[in-house]
Formats: C-alpha cells, sequence, structure tokens
C-alpha cells in the first residue's frame, strides 16, 4: 500500500514539474525571451490592434447610423413644418406629374385660392375630360341640374355654399361653354381648373 502511494505521490510530482518546465519554456525564465512568448506577445498586440479597429469601425458605423438618423429626423421635420400649412389630403398631386394611360393626352392645369398653378400631363382613352379627371381621382363633385358639380381638385376643396368660391371650367383660355362631365377630349387642348 506504501508503494501504491509513493507511486501516486511521483506521478503527481511528476506532472507538476512538467507543468512547471511548460510554463517556463512558453514564458521563458524573465517573461519574454522564448521565442513562443515573443510569438505570444506579437500575437497579443496583432489582436489588441484587431480589436481597436474593429472599435475604431463600430463607432465609425455607430456615427454614420447616427448621422444618417438625424438627417432623416431633421428632414421629415422640415416636411412637416412645410406640410403644415398644405392641405391634409394624400390625394394630391405634384406639378409636372404625368398621370394616366392612354392614347389621348392633354394638358391639366389647376389653380387654387392663392392663384398657385399645378400643371399635370394626362393621358386617357376616356371620351370627356371629366370621366378622365374623374378615373385619376383629381376631381370629386356632386351632380346637379347642369352635370357635375366639381367640388374638389388635386385635393383642393372648393364650396360655393361655404366658401363662396367655386372651380371655374376653362378650355384654351376660355371659360368653357359646357360643363367638365360632357366636354370632349380635343387633343393637345388645355384645360384649367381655377378657384373664383
Amino acid at each position: 500500500m506504501q508503494m501504491k502511494c509513493s507511486k501516486k505521490i511521483s506521478s503527481l510530482l511528476l506532472c507538476m514539474v512538467l507543468i512547471v518546465a511548460m510554463a517556463l519554456f512558453t514564458t521563458g525564465c524573465n517573461g519574454n525571451n522564448s521565442p513562443s512568448a515573443k510569438g505570444t506577445e506579437e500575437t497579443a498586440q496583432t489582436e489588441e490592434t484587431g480589436l481597436a479597429e474593429e472599435d475604431v469601425q463600430t463607432d465609425n458605423t455607430e456615427q454614420a447610423e447616427e448621422d444618417i438618423q438625424t438627417d432623416d429626423t431633421e428632414q421629415i421635420e422640415e416636411n412637416v413644418q412645410s406640410d403644415e400649412n398644405a392641405q391634409p389630403d394624400e390625394s394630391v398631386q405634384a406639378e409636372g406629374t404625368v398621370l394616366g394611360e392612354g392614347n389621348t393626352k392633354f394638358i391639366l392645369t389647376v389653380v387654387d385660392k392663392e392663384g398657385a398653378e399645378t400643371q399635370f400631363e394626362i393621358h386617357t382613352d376616356k371620351e370627356t375630360v371629366g370621366e378622365a379627371l374623374e378615373e385619376l381621382e383629381l376631381i370629386d363633385g356632386e351632380e346637379g341640374e347642369y352635370g357635375l358639380y366639381v367640388k374638389t381638385v388635386n385635393g383642393i376643396t372648393a364650396d360655393y355654399d361655404k366658401d363662396g368660391v367655386y372651380w371655374a371650367f376653362y378650355i384654351n383660355g376660355e371659360y368653357a361653354q359646357t360643363g367638365i362631365d360632357v366636354t370632349a377630349i380635343t387633343e393637345g387642348d388645355n384645360y384649367t381648373l381655377k378657384v373664383e
């Protein structure tokens, strides 16, 4: 039994000696003389450099994302501020918009209460100006004894009963003699709806 204990102690001591020897060989006697220690230091420096580069890249990415978010926020705020004075209607089309599909083309000019003009190029296969504009949801109104009474054009409402103004309809600069819903489209003609 003493022999077994002696062998176990010897094995344990041998393991400890090997561990110490490996530690000395890996780090050197003064901690940096062995080739392994130098390699370890270089590896550590490379890892530190890599981490520093990753930190810089992460910081740059985070800064770029913050800048984009700031720019987006500022743009949204500007849009909201500029839209505060506009009509809150999503159906409003932008100036110069080409709308519709079809073989017949005409120009529609919309003149609001302040005299601001918005021009559209309309493409359609409909027979009348009113049909074409209703199909594109540019106008809305109600049927009256003289045909379609237009109350809303491009999201702007003019109601004579409420505001004392209405949408006047012009063909090539002349006050139209027919209602918008019965005026046949003539290619090349310019049609205007103006608040008066």
